[in-house]
């Protein structure tokens, strides 16, 4: 059997520094950045459930549903124009990334949160006041905008900002902050469906404005990371902030060690083009499939579609919002558990460990509707306890992601990049989510009504294939110091033929995206 793992903590250098309270404070005000997207996701799915929304927006899904009460289940939110609406959003957040990709590198990371906070509150505000469905997509597309500033630089900027000890479990904050945003959208969902006069859809849409003035704010009062002023040629700062970052006077192996992955970085002219080298090919496959294989482990289809899904599974409107409650309730404590865990037991532990759980839990809630609502989409009355099982399971597999793909989704890349083609990489993994997060968004209804039960083994089958992936070809980052990342690539069985010790002079002097491996404590 392959050699899979990655290697000791190395013979490596120590920098020291303790997790200060201007650092948490810090990385908690910039992980905030994640409450826009999450925000979104859980408000898109249960708006899109509100029969005074669909009446005013989408009339034809409505008298679709209304019609279809007693027939196919499967197909009565089968709409284009309904998917635009949803979708639209990740297709701008795919554009603006490669946009913000210059900014962040250019300019820094904290006016990419700015413009990224900006954009939010200005679709939030034409999505609060929509008139017409031309306003709904170009207040989702100026989102959309936001939402790829945003998270373009904040992992990029938790993973900066972090002592290397600690920044699985600061960046995961990022995640945390997602799952909260989808939890809050949930409750607010819940009880805005309520209010009589079936303007409640407004609030909803319009409240995106809040998580937009946090991350603006935020990004006004927070430090830039000394990484980022170093290469805007600040380093006099850079040295004064690492001090106060680190919270000791001795940063000078650091700051020495920063300074020369930042004149490496300089010397390379065109990140993009850099990222196809052969050195750089374990990076950009990273960067490729693990965003790729976030999107196909199906979480956004229970996420996106968790009020539709449970409605179509027979409960009424009000208990399926309830029920997404309760999934969003268990997304935030999972994601807890790996704040918690991913700095102990490892990274490949928690992929591998996240997948088994969630094919288990795929083949369930797929055997579960597949025996009630058969091919012909028509249930008749459902148990209770028939109910239960199915959120029961679904709950299960939320927990699986939750402290698997949701938070290392962001974080390993985050922390294998170097310094040079930094930006560009991460560019390119937002990218590639925001991408099949879109096609994702895009196909499913038209694929529950084709595909219907089976659409849970589609699933299934790629999150086999994201396992076996892990399993042989990602080395574990845990405990690697950030100037020894190089080291992980150097051991591994398979990415040792492309990488080699003539590629980093500096015994790997190559900057993980902020991202140093962390060392146990």
């Amino acid at each position: 059997m392959p050699a899979v793992g990655g290697i000791g903590p190395g013979t490596g250098k120590d920098y020291p520094g303790n997790l200060t309270p201007f650092v948490t404070v810090t990385c908690i005000v910039a992980a905030m950045g994640g409450l826009i997207f999450g925000y979104d996701i859980g408000i898109s799915g249960g708006v899109t459930t509100m029969t005074p929304f669909l009446q005013k927006f989408f009339r034809s899904v409505w008298e679709k549903k209304e019609a279809d009460k007693s027939k196919n289940q499967y197909c009565q939110y089968d709409s284009p124009t309904l998917t635009m609406f949803t979708s639209s959003l990740y297709l701008a957040a795919l554009l603006s990334s490669i946009v913000a990709s210059v900014v962040t590198r250019k300019l820094g990371r904290k006016l990419s949160m700015l413009f990224g906070g900006l954009l939010f509150f200005t679709g939030a505000l034409i999505n609060g006041f929509a008139k017409a469905v031309w306003m709904l997509i170009v207040g989702r597309m100026l989102l959309g905008f936001g939402i790829g500033f945003a998270n373009q630089s904040v992992p990029l900027y938790l993973s900066e900002m972090a002592p290397y000890r600690f920044r699985g479990a600061l960046n995961i904050g990022f995640q945390l902050s997602i799952t909260i945003g989808i939890l809050i959208a949930n409750v607010l969902n819940y009880f805005f469906a309520k209010i009589k006069g079936g303007w409640g859809w407004r609030l909803s849409l319009g409240g995106a404005m809040v998580p937009a003035l946090i991350i603006t704010v935020g990004s006004l009062v927070l430090p830039d990371t000394p990484n980022s002023l170093i290469e805007r040629g600040q380093t006099e700062e850079a040295k004064a902030k690492l001090k106060r970052i680190r919270g000791v006077d001795d940063v000078d192996e650091e700051f020495k060690d920063l300074v020369a992955a930042s004149e490496t970085s300089k010397l390379v002219e065109h990140p993009w083009r850099n990222l196809l080298q052969r050195k750089y090919r374990p990076h950009l496959t990273m960067a490729i499939l693990i965003p790729f294989f976030q999107q196909l482990t199906g979480i956004n289809v229970i996420m996106f579609y968790a009020p539709v899904l449970f409605s179509t599974i027979g409960f009424k409107d009000d208990a399926a919002l309830m029920s997404a409650v309760i999934t969003g309730v268990v997304n935030v404590g999972a994601t807890v558990v790996s704040i918690y865990g991913v700095d102990k037991w490892g990274r490949r532990f928690l992929f591998l460990e996240g997948g088994v759980q969630m094919l288990i839990c795929q083949a369930v809630v797929a055997a579960c509707i597949g025996a009630k609502f058969g091919t012909s989409g028509n249930p008749g009355d459902l148990p209770k306890w028939y109910a239960i099982v199915v959120v029961l399971f679904i709950c299960i597999y939320v927990a699986g992601f939750a402290w698997s793909w949701g938070p290392l989704g962001w974080l390993v890349p985050s922390e294998i990049f170097p310094l040079e083609i930094r930006s560009a990489a991460q560019s390119i993994n937002v990218s590639i989510n925001m991408l099949f997060t879109f096609v994702v968004a895009q196909v499913f209804l038209t694929m529950l009504c084709h595909l219907k039960f089976g659409l849970f083994l589609f699933f299934a089958f790629f999150v086999i294939v994201m396992s076996v992936f892990i399993y042989y070809f990602l080395p574990e980052t845990k405990g690697i110091p950030i100037e020894e990342m190089n080291q992980v690539w150097k051991s591994h069985w398979y990415w040792s033929r492309f990488v080699e010790d003539l590629d980093y002079p500096n015994g790997g002097m190559e900057m993980g995206k902020g991202g140093q491996g962390v060392k146990e404590v």
